[in-house]
């Protein structure tokens, strides 16, 4: 190699650091370590604050946790004819955020964040109530049996539940028997409003977010079918829960009691009683 192009390659060699030998035992390893580390730990700080400013947001959104209760009646309409409500899930209130008593209104009452504001939807119910089953394809309603606790791990339909799916025909002795059903969810945001349309639910049915005082029929029927509204005696304790919820009084008023008028008696009049008139004896 000739001088002036050995000296070349030193130059070179040099200004980089040395040669491809030495370029190669670089710590890239470290190096990406590092950067992994700083990489992770940006994630964790944003995804803290996301999840914090989220919490703070959605209880700021009725319902919210702590808040007051909303209210919403919940039928089932299997092939034309609306099945008896769900059996109570009432069992322990403080800590549940939704359950049914056993008369068709569903209490909202957020637990949690999680549970509140958008958060507040009809999916958080069904999974809370033991044997219930409800997609864009299947629902799967629990026998009538008294106080069903909430679920625990798998999930159990229970002896004598009744499970429709897509495409099934409805069973004899019903009014669309023969014919073939699918799921399908309507909703009235509010039984107070004539204004409210109903809305038919498209998708995933669990994603209905409640709205107080609102009104949902869950039917397996023919497509196209026009689904009513919960059954009268269903709005009824609606309304009698509204009623109730708004008319608890939150705090006992507390009437001063008015202040006792007090006469001062009248002074005494205190007649001096007359000079008594003394004649001296004649002599």
């Amino acid at each position: 190699m000739p001088r002036s192009s050995k000296g070349k390659w030193v130059a070179r060699a040099g200004s980089t650091g040395g040669g491809r030998t030495y370029r190669g035992q670089m710590p890239v390893n470290w190096y990406a370590a590092l950067v992994l580390i700083i990489i992770v730990g940006l994630g964790s700080v944003v995804f803290a604050r996301y999840e914090y400013q989220r919490g703070v947001v959605t209880n700021t959104v009725p319902p919210t946790k702590g808040g007051a209760p909303w209210f919403a009646a919940l039928a089932f309409d299997i092939c034309g004819t609306q099945r008896p409500p769900l059996p109570s899930n009432a069992i322990d209130t403080a800590k549940q955020s939704f359950y049914t008593t056993g008369n068709g209104v569903i209490t909202i009452s957020p637990k949690s964040t999680g549970a509140a504001g958008h958060n507040a939807v009809l999916g958080k119910f069904v999974s809370g109530y033991k044997g219930l089953t409800l997609t864009a394809s299947e629902i799967r309603i629990p026998p009538p049996t008294p106080a069903l606790a909430p679920k625990k791990g798998k999930k159990s339909a229970g002896k004598g539940a009744k499970t429709y799916r897509n495409g099934q025909r409805c069973p004899a002795g019903t009014k669309d028997a023969g014919k073939k059903g699918v799921v399908s969810v309507k909703y009235w945001p509010s039984a107070f409003s004539s204004k409210e349309k109903p809305v038919t639910a498209s998708g995933d049915p669990g994603t209905v977010r409640f709205t107080d005082d609102q009104l949902i029929t869950v039917g397996f029927v023919p497509a196209g079918t026009n689904l009513p509204k919960p059954s009268g005696s269903i709005v009824t304790a609606l309304l009698n829960a509204t009623a109730g919820s708004s008319s608890a009084p939150s705090s006992t008023p507390t009437t001063a009691p008015s202040s006792t008028s007090t006469t001062a008696p009248s002074s005494t009049s205190t007649t001096a009683p007359s000079s008594t008139s003394t004649t001296a004896p004649t002599s």
